[in-house]
């Protein structure tokens, strides 16, 4: 006799000022627009959060919908044709306005989407890359801790996204607290994640959204190195 799902027992996790969403609690559902795809949405306004973020899960030939805002995507596997190029695992794009996105083969996303908020005249053009051809950073000073930025650190931006790499037993050097708030999705390895006032056993495949002034610090652990991929607001005065 097959149990319930672990007797109702998840890692997953919701606080006022976090949430730990891992797969055993995922919900799929489609998008307005979305052909041959299904979403897996970690955080909106719904949440609290002043941006959206899901897992888009896409069939050979599949869409993703009409983007209602900026929207920044990161291919974790398989292959998807944008409107100028091909982008495989590792590679990612940028769009700031509607733009197609076709799988052509099953394929799993990271979409990132937020109202752009202009400065000074000054707005974003579209742009592709690869993760493997961005330049490793070391954090502070740290050899074990590598920054990768994906998105240029120019003032028509009002977002970052950086891709960090914890080799196994390093940690981030202080527990941080600040008006940004965070989307994580892990990407490979794990660690125990800081969030607020709780401690909570990470690995690949889970999302983090961390509030403003959420209290967070990572530290990896395991053989091999500890990945994720992490959105912030950036770049904009906070009035």
């Amino acid at each position: 006799m097959m149990l319930p799902q672990q007797l109702g027992s998840s890692r997953t996790s919701l606080k006022p000022d976090h949430l730990l969403h891992v797969p055993d609690s995922f919900v799929r559902t489609p998008l307005p627009g979305m052909e041959r795809c299904t979403a897996i949405i970690h955080a909106g306004p719904a949440l609290g959060a002043r941006f959206t973020e899901y897992t888009a899960e896409m069939e050979e030939g599949g869409k993703l919908g009409p983007a209602t805002a900026q929207r920044f995507l990161y291919v974790v596997s398989g292959q998807v044709q944008t409107q100028n190029e091909l982008l495989d695992a590792g590679s990612y794009a940028y769009a700031p306005e509607s733009h197609t996105v076709t799988a052509t083969k099953t394929t799993q996303l990271v979409v990132i989407e937020k109202t752009y908020h202009a400065i000074h005249g000054q707005f974003p053009k579209a742009f592709t890359g690869k993760l493997a051809n961005i330049p490793q950073q070391p954090l502070m000073g740290d050899e074990g801790l590598l920054v990768q930025t994906l998105i240029p650190d120019a003032p028509e931006f009002d977002f970052a996204v950086n891709v960090m790499t914890f080799l196994p037993g390093v940690a981030l050097g202080m527990v941080e607290m600040h008006i940004m708030e965070h989307g994580l999705m892990m990407l490979a390895g794990g660690g125990i994640y800081r969030l607020g006032d709780n401690w909570y056993p990470v690995m690949a495949g889970d999302f983090i959204w961390m509030a403003p002034y959420c209290p967070q610090w990572f530290g990896a652990l395991g053989k091999t190195p500890a990945q994720y991929l992490i959105y912030k607001d950036w770049n904009r005065h906070p009035l």
